[in-house]
């Protein structure tokens, strides 16, 4: 069987590795807009770099009525344990030599001012009573939470009320480091063809059913033909899946929103004194994605912090493509969905253009409310993120992602951002279990996916403590993530 994915971003290239893996005799080519894979929004400056799983991220946990929703947060927890043990999978194989080229141990904490303390310590409360969050800590003491984030408190004043909890075991990642062996994996050893430079123009099925690719790679059109197609291409996803004409194409529209970052470049010891992210909560109006946090950034051996994300809205489908693309992605029936979602999310698009032209005075204020003093310790500059398209469907706005599979199973797309990379190897294992139902029927591969996830059952690990504990404790021993004493 021929399989075409398009996109070799850290979506697609998991997915072509896993389809490898548990189905040998399949032909996987990869079809990359960019010169290299990863170089998109998996790259290590167009992310945020956290290991998503709920250890700090106030967004993962709405408030409602003063009752904590934990459920997101579970899950989301589960599916990057799920991640980790595909990760230690390619370690033990060979594929990655030094897991700290790519995941680097670092405290997940979360702080709130005095406005914000009451629920911060009902979500320590809930979560910490999960076998998932039980090392995690909270504190009202300066001294304490100093201690945890020295560069976020050092020019606060101590009379300041706050409130901080911390996990030890959370993670940067650089997701680009990452995608790049992975693909490099994927050719060396298991026989993916990779084809960088190839700008995907049309897809269309032929009379026999067969999905016909038309590409053009530095001026010279190709055509590629496949049994079977998957889309990961971020928001390039968007315009292919209009092209497709599909029935379930007109369900679905994008919503762009960019970012940027403040930058400091910072040493070795500077690392160690501050290992860590540090998220806060997010304005009011303002996207998931805008949640305030001062992180450390570990990318081929340097280490530098950011601040962000300063979020923006240009209507374009990636970085480095023009307005006219994202044009040439809509079509008339899209126009009411995104009228819908300027009056019904109003605020939103207020703060997404007043965060656009924001300069950088404003964002080093930004930077000293958060961290007070910090904007003059380190040498900052303001970087430009990736692009995130949000899912429109129906006419409504999600924050999350979905996976579309055509009737027929020949035709599979991932739609939408966060948690996004941190979940890419269980996300893409449901898209495959969607997509090529018939691998799984197969004991070598049902197999070869045990020996690749151990558990890949979110219930089992949710509900299972003692489950759950003896994968963790196995894949962080293969990523070189350890528990802190004090804990």
């Amino acid at each position: 069987m021929n399989v075409i994915v398009i996109g070799a971003g850290i979506m697609g290239t998991t997915f072509a590795i896993l389809a490898k893996e548990l189905a040998p005799e399949l032909d996987i080519t990869i079809l990359e807009r960019l010169d290299g894979a990863g170089a998109g929004n998996s790259w290590v400056f167009n992310n945020a770099g956290t290991g998503h799983e709920a250890n700090c991220e106030l967004n993962y946990t709405p408030v409602d009525a003063e009752v904590i929703s934990v459920e997101k947060a579970l899950k989301i927890h589960a599916q990057f344990n799920v991640a980790k043990q595909f990760w230690a999978y390619l370690i033990e194989k060979g594929a990655i030599k030094d897991p700290t080229s790519f995941i680097n141990q670092t405290k997940h904490c979360t702080i709130v001012s005095e406005s914000a303390i009451e629920e911060l310590r009902l979500r320590f409360k809930e979560m910490s009573a999960h076998h998932f969050f039980e090392h995690m800590r909270y504190s009202e003491d300066f001294d304490e939470i100093k201690s945890w984030i020295p560069y976020a408190m050092e020019g606060r004043p101590r009379h300041e009320k706050m409130a901080a909890t911390v996990i030890e075991t959370g993670t940067d990642v650089n997701f680009g480091a990452l995608t790049e062996q992975m693909a490099e994996y994927a050719v060396k050893d298991l026989g993916v063809r990779i084809q960088y430079g190839t700008h995907v123009k049309r897809v269309h099925r032929s009379p026999s059913g067969t999905w016909l690719v038309e590409t053009k790679s530095r001026g010279v059109a190709s055509r590629y033909k496949s049994d079977v197609l998957f889309v990961g291409a971020g928001g390039g996803a968007f315009p292919i899946l209009k092209k497709s004409h599909l029935p379930f194409a007109k369900r679905f529209t994008g919503f762009p929103v960019g970012g940027r970052f403040l930058q400091a470049p910072i040493s070795a010891e500077q690392a160690d004194h501050y290992r860590a992210k540090t998220y806060g909560k997010a304005k009011v109006g303002a996207p998931p994605m805008s949640v305030p946090h001062l992180d450390l950034r570990v990318a081929e051996g340097q280490y530098y912090l950011l601040f962000g994300p300063f979020a923006s809205f240009k209507p374009v489908l990636e970085k480095g493509r023009g307005l006219l693309d994202y044009l040439g992605s809509m079509r008339l029936h899209d126009i009411p969905g995104l009228l819908n979602v300027v009056l019904e999310h109003f605020p939103l698009v207020k703060y997404l253009v007043s965060e656009t032209f924001k300069g950088e005075k404003s964002m080093f204020k930004e930077l000293d409310n958060f961290a007070p003093g910090l904007s003059k310790k380190f040498n900052w500059k303001p970087v430009e993120a990736g692009q995130r398209v949000q899912i429109i469907k129906d006419g409504d706005l999600q924050m999350g992602t979905e996976i579309l599979v055509s009737r027929d199973k020949t035709y599979g797309t991932l739609l939408g951002a966060s948690p996004g990379a941190s979940v890419s190897p269980e996300v893409m294992l449901r898209c495959l279990e969607q997509l090529l139902p018939s691998i799984f029927a197969k004991e070598q591969a049902r197999i070869k996916k045990k020996e690749i996830f151990p558990e890949d059952d979110l219930d089992a690990l949710i509900n299972n403590p003692d489950r759950y504990r003896e994968i963790r404790d196995a894949v962080n021993r293969q990523l070189g993530i350890t528990q802190s004493r004090a804990q």
